[in-house]
């Protein structure tokens, strides 16, 4: 008896995931919840274990494609229930519609091109290299990266953003505490300015009323935005070890994925890669993202005086739909007043 494996629901209102490793293959022999197949989903990976004991009689679903939920990834037990994508006839040549605009421009036929791509897909490649055209090396955008690439489309055709820019002085700032300071003062920001503590859903703004903030942690699979819970209500000491936790569980891949979702407004720095300035995207659906740029001595006038002090750039890029700039540029000083009036 054959049991057809299908991707589940894996809630948060996900309709789809990629396989990002099989972990298992055709002819394996599996337990009933051992680790069958990991998916890749909003930024992170799953592991989801086999809900049947028995022979693996077929693997479906390509590593690097993209299915819908419901969709059958692999059978498992005597026999086999259906026809592997990749074994599909040639009436049925996978390609993209870009693809076959790229071959029909090149005078290439689909038929005689050899299918590199998942699930026996013709890519880009396959059709340039079959009409004598190549140029670089190309590798297929998948995992972490393509989460990245559609998250970051989408935010930049959706979000009208625009970006403020002030100095702020970090002389009562301890420097090696200074992201759980930051998350500190921009929670007690975003209470007197809700605006940015919310979300656009269709023609109603949603104003939350928890402070769950994203941090921008780089890994070596890409940029992820881990989640921070309840920065209002957290000592510095607090933050600093959530922080820590957590950003060390980002680079080793062994996020959960409910850490990686909720976050209400996200702060970003790059710490010794800050730039003098760069403009953060908003993470959509949130509406604003705060910035903290290369913090550096600096000559500045104080009582009349010039002083060094250590200075850098805070910014706000905000989604100009529900945020006004006078209302965005008042939020960020009265973070950096936060920020300059912090007790070392």
């Amino acid at each position: 008896m054959a049991y057809e494996f299908k991707l589940p629901d894996l809630g948060e209102g996900l309709t789809e995931g990629e396989v990002a490793r099989w972990l298992v293959a055709e002819g394996d022999q599996i337990a009933e919840d051992a680790p069958l197949v990991e998916i890749q989903t909003d930024k992170t990976t799953v592991e989801i274990p086999s809900p049947a004991a028995g022979r693996v009689a077929q693997i479906l679903v390509a590593e690097g494609d993209v299915v819908p939920v419901g969709t059958v990834l692999v059978v498992i037990g005597d026999g086999a229930a259906r026809t592997a994508p990749s074994e599909a006839p040639a009436e049925r040549l996978q390609a993209t519609p870009l693809v076959r605009k790229i071959a029909a421009e090149l005078g290439v036929d689909l038929a005689d091109v050899t299918a590199t791509g998942p699930g026996g897909r013709i890519t880009e490649a396959d059709v340039r290299g079959a009409g004598g055209v190549s140029e670089g090396r190309r590798e297929q955008v998948r995992g972490v990266r393509r989460q990245i690439v559609d998250h970051l489309a989408r935010a930049h055709r959706e979000v009208p953003a625009v970006t403020y820019v002030e100095e702020c002085d970090f002389s009562h700032v301890d420097l090696k505490q200074l992201l759980p300071t930051v998350l500190k003062a921009t929670a007690a920001a975003l209470q007197e300015f809700p605006e940015l503590n919310a979300r656009l859903e269709r023609d109603e703004i949603v104003y939350l009323d928890r402070y769950d903030l994203g941090i921008a942690v780089q890994t070596d699979e890409g940029l992820l935005v881990p989640v921070i819970r309840a920065c209002d209500a957290r000592s510095i000491d607090e933050l600093r070890a959530d922080i820590d936790a957590i950003a060390e569980r980002a680079r080793s891949g062994k996020l959960d994925a409910a850490e990686l979702r909720g976050s209400t407004f996200t702060v970003t720095s790059a710490g010794k890669l800050s730039g003098l300035f760069v403009t953060p995207l908003v993470n959509h659906p949130e509406v604003g993202i705060l910035g903290v740029h290369r913090i550096a001595p600096r000559p500045v006038v104080r009582d009349g005086e010039i002083v060094v002090r250590p200075v850098g750039n805070i910014s706000v890029t905000f989604d100009h739909r529900v945020v006004d700039g006078a209302r965005a540029a008042q939020f960020t000083l009265a973070v950096i007043a936060r920020l300059e009036a912090s007790p070392t």
